[in-house]
């Protein structure tokens, strides 16, 4: 608490005064323009690798970035990731819902463990909250990691329910740049897509045009960030000589 505390005093003399001014700007007709998903990791900062501001995103974190299946959902086990879908996209008309994993996720490193079988027990989720967050909504994830590891990641992946017309291929670093966990880090973030278009609200929104789902990945180690490109079916890195081309992908993919 002391650092935080410290940090209090110094906002207080530095940023209120330029925060409080953007706080008034937005207040009256807010427009946000994303609603973002990511982790809880706290080396993960998106406002300030997005280079955001006040009023831009609804930012929601959890561990692993994840959002549970409609399928899921219940009166008696709602949690915030479907109540964020909805604030974002039927309240608040955004249009970008944007799901961002990372490198060397620790909720990703558990749930790569969970292959041995020995987390998975019904005594030891009951004792870990965290255990049975990973299993219920990320095991599909580990389920699709170890069928393309058994080809050695050379087989593509289809992720068919982001509407009819919108289904999409993909290939998990088939350079084999990264770690096996942060394979599954990035196989994850793009499940997480599929669990959005799950829900019929944001189903038909996306099918209308008025939702559109896109997913980046955060390497903490460099720096660099990915996107998920439709063309070439992977994550590409974003960067000066890139930024043009992935710009007009997206800009042709959701006319």
């Amino acid at each position: 608490m002391d650092k935080i505390l410290k940090g209090i005093l110094k906002y207080r003399k530095t940023y209120r005064t330029e925060m409080v001014e953007q706080f008034k700007q937005v207040a009256d007709r807010p427009e946000p323009k994303a609603v973002f998903f990511t982790c809880m990791d706290s080396r993960m900062l998106p406002t300030r690798f997005t280079q955001t501001d006040v009023g831009d995103m609804f930012i929601v974190r959890n561990a692993g970035n994840l959002v549970p299946h409609s399928k899921l959902y219940g009166i008696d086990s709602a949690t915030t990731e479907p109540a964020a879908l909805e604030l974002g996209c039927i309240v608040n008309n955004v249009k970008h819902m944007v799901v961002c994993g990372h490198s060397d996720c620790k909720a990703m490193n558990l749930l790569y463990s969970f292959k041995k079988g020995i987390e998975t027990n019904m005594r030891t989720l009951e004792r870990s909250p965290l255990k049975a967050w990973l299993h219920r909504h990320g095991s599909i994830s580990l389920t699709k990691f170890e069928r393309l590891e058994v080809h050695g990641f050379q087989q593509p992946l289809t992720f068919p329910m982001e509407g009819p017309f919108r289904q999409f291929v993909a290939y998990i670093d088939p350079d084999n740049k990264f770690s096996l966990t942060d394979k599954l880090s990035q196989l994850n973030t793009l499940q997480q897509l599929q669990h959005i278009a799950s829900y019929s609200f944001i189903q038909s929104a996306i099918n209308s045009g008025r939702v559109h789902l896109h997913a980046l990945w955060f390497d903490i180690y460099t720096g660099d960030i990915y996107v998920f490109s439709r063309k070439q079916k992977r994550f590409v890195e974003i960067s000066e000589e890139t930024s043009d081309y992935l710009l007009d992908e997206i800009r042709e993919y959701f006319v």
